[in-house]
C-alpha cells in the first residue's frame, strides 16, 4: 500500500528529526501526572504568569482599552481607568488602520517601530533606525525568520553555544542546516572562551560545513550567566575576522540579579568599538515582552533590530515577514509600552516602578534561594544565577543510577528528572534536552515558583536528592566535569 503524505513514514525529516526538550518527555509525563490528580509544579519552561506572577497593571489598562474601543466612549471611562492609560490607548489606536482587528505593515506599526528604536537610543546612546527593526510574534519568530534566511542546506553552520535554549537546534534542524557547537566553561561561571570558538570553526570546515552565523544568549539560557563587556568585544572582532553574522538573543536583558556584571547590549559594545567594526559586523538583536519583569508570553510580542545589514537583504526579510501578513497587533502594542512605560510625573508612574521593582526584587531573592538550596544537596553542584531566569545545577550521578538509567532505557538527566517528578511533582527540564559536555549531567528549573513557596520546594527537592543519591550510592564514584 503506498503512503499518504501525511502519513508518519512519508513526513519531511527535518520535522521528525526535530526535538524540543522544553515541552518533551517530561512535560508530558508531567500533564498526564495532573490529569491524574498530582499537583504539578511547572518549573520546566519561563512562564512566569503561569507560576503565580502578576500582571503589571497599568499595560493591562491600556490594552484593554484598545482591545473595547467602545469604552472610551463611556462618559465614566475615568473612573475606571487612569488618565494616562486613557491617553495612551488612544494614541496606541491612532497608530492603527483600524483598531486592534486590522492587519498592520508585516513589519509592524511604524508608530511602536519609532518607540522602540528610541529605546534602543535611549539605553545604547547610539542611533536606531525604526526602518531596520521589525516586529514579530515574540522573539521565537525573529529568530527563525532570520535563521530561514541564513541556512541555504546542510552544509550551512550555525555556532551555537552549548548548553543552549533547544529553540536554535530546533530550528536549525528543522531548516535543514547543521548545529556547530561551542561549549561554555561551567568551572569559569559558564564563561566563554574564544580559542574554544576557533576550534569550533576549524572543524566544521574540516567537514566541509560552512559556518554563516553565531548565536548568543545574554543573560544566558539556560545557565544564567551576563556576558561581559571584553567578552562581547573579543566575539564581535571574532565574528568580523570569519565574517559571521551575530544573533544576539537578549531577552533576559532586565533579568539581572547582581551589580558586578550588568547586561550591556551587543550593539553598544559594537558601537563604541568604532570603525572598522563598527561598519562591517552584521548583527541582529532580539528582545521580547514574554521575560524581563513583564512575563506576558502568552501575548508572543518581540522584535529584531538589523545593524549593517545589506539594504537588498534587508528587503528579502520583509518578504518573508509578509508571508504571514501582520504580527500579533495587541502584542505589538505591549512592547511598545514595554519600551515606553509610564515617566516620572505620570500618573501610573509610582504604581508602575513599585509593580516592576517587586518583581525584580523578588526574583533576585528567589535566584539566591534556589542557588543555595541546590548547593545544600548531595553531589549537586550550582552556579549562582546571574541574569534570566533559570539555574542549572549540575547532577553528579553514582555510576549504579548511570547503570539503572541504561537498563530503563532512559538518558540518565532523564531518568534522574523523572523520579524527581513522580516523587515531588517538580517538572524539570534534563540537561541534555540543551546539550552538555559527554559524561556530565545537569537538570534546568525556572527560579519562578512563588517566593513564599520556594522553601519547601527546595526542602522537597533536597528530600528527594539525598534518598537519590544514597540509594543509588556505590564504591565507584560519581559522574564529574
Amino acid at each position: 500500500m503506498s503512503l499518504k503524505a501525511l502519513d508518519y513514514e512519508s513526513l519531511n525529516e527535518n520535522v521528525k528529526n526535530c526535538q524540543y526538550a522544553v515541552r518533551g518527555e517530561l512535560y508530558l509525563r508531567a500533564s498526564e501526572l495532573q490529569k491524574e490528580g498530582k499537583k504539578i509544579i511547572f518549573t520546566n519552561v519561563g512562564n512566569p504568569h503561569a507560576l503565580g506572577q502578576k500582571p503589571l497593571t497599568f499595560p493591562r489598562q491600556v490594552v484593554a482599552l484598545c482591545q473595547a474601543p467602545f469604552l472610551l466612549d463611556n462618559p465614566n471611562v475615568g473612573m475606571i481607568f487612569p488618565a494616562d492609560a486613557i491617553a495612551r490607548a488612544k494614541h496606541y489606536l491612532s497608530l492603527t488602520s483600524g483598531g486592534l482587528g486590522a492587519y498592520s505593515d508585516s513589519r509592524g506599526l511604524p508608530g511602536v517601530r519609532k518607540e522602540v528604536a528610541e529605546f534602543i537610543q535611549r539605553r545604547d546612546g547610539y542611533p536606531s533606525d525604526p526602518e531596520l527593526i521589525f516586529l514579530t510574534d515574540g522573539a521565537s519568530k525573529g529568530v527563525m525568520q532570520i535563521l530561514n534566511c541564513v541556512i541555504r542546506d546542510q552544509k550551512d553552520g550555525i555556532l551555537v553555544p552549548v548548553p543552549q535554549y533547544p529553540l536554535y537546534s530546533a530550528t536549525i534542524s528543522l531548516l535543514g542546516g547543521t548545529l556547530v557547537p561551542y561549549y561554555l566553561e561551567e568551572t569559569d561561571n559558564w564563561g566563554l572562551d574564544v580559542n574554544n570558538l576557533r576550534q569550533s570553526v576549524a572543524q566544521a570546515r574540516s567537514q566541509g560545513i560552512t559556518v554563516r552565523a553565531m548565536v548568543i544568549i545574554n543573560p544566558g539560557n539556560p545557565t544564567g550567566q551576563c556576558l561581559s563587556e571584553a567578552n562581547l568585544r573579543e566575539i564581535l572582532k571574532f565574528c568580523c575576522d570569519e565574517r559571521l553574522v551575530l544573533l544576539g538573543d537578549e531577552v533576559y536583558q532586565q533579568n539581572i540579579y547582581q551589580d558586578e556584571r550588568p547586561f550591556i547590549s551587543s550593539k553598544k559594545v559594537l558601537m563604541d568599538m568604532g570603525a572598522p567594526l563598527s561598519k562591517e559586523v552584521q548583527l541582529i538583536s532580539f528582545h521580547t515582552v514574554s521575560k524581563g519583569y513583564w512575563g506576558e508570553c502568552g501575548q508572543r510580542g518581540g522584535y529584531f533590530e538589523m545593524t549593517n545589514i545589506p539594504p537588498r537583504t534587508v528587503e528579502e526579510i520583509y518578504k518573508v515577514a509578509s508571508i504571514a501578513l501582520s504580527p500579533n497587533v495587541s502584542a505589538q502594542i505591549f512592547m511598545g509600552l514595554m519600551v515606553s512605560p509610564p515617566k516620572p510625573g505620570d500618573i501610573s508612574y509610582d504604581q508602575f516602578v513599585r509593580e516592576s521593582k517587586g518583581i525584580l526584587e523578588s526574583l533576585r531573592r528567589r535566584a539566591r534561594i534556589m542557588t543555595d538550596g541546590f548547593n545544600s544537596c548531595k553531589n549537586v553542584v550550582c552556579n549562582f544565577t546571574e541574569g534570566a531566569m533559570y539555574s542549572f545545577p549540575q547532577i553528579k550521578l553514582p555510576s549504579k543510577a548511570i547503570q539503572a538509567a541504561k537498563q530503563a532505557g532512559k538518558v540518565p538527566d532523564v531518568f534522574y528528572c523523572l523520579k524527581l517528578l513522580e516523587a515531588t511533582g517538580i517538572s524539570t527540564v534534563p540537561g541534555s534536552g540543551f546539550g552538555q559536555k559527554e559524561g556530565v549531567f545537569h537538570l534546568r528549573t525556572t527560579i519562578l515558583p512563588a517566593e513564599e513557596e520556594m522553601p519547601e520546594i527546595m526542602e522537597s527537592f533536597k528530600k528527594f536528592n539525598d534518598e537519590f543519591m544514597s540509594q543509588y550510592a556505590d564504591r565507584f564514584g560519581y559522574s564529574r566535569m
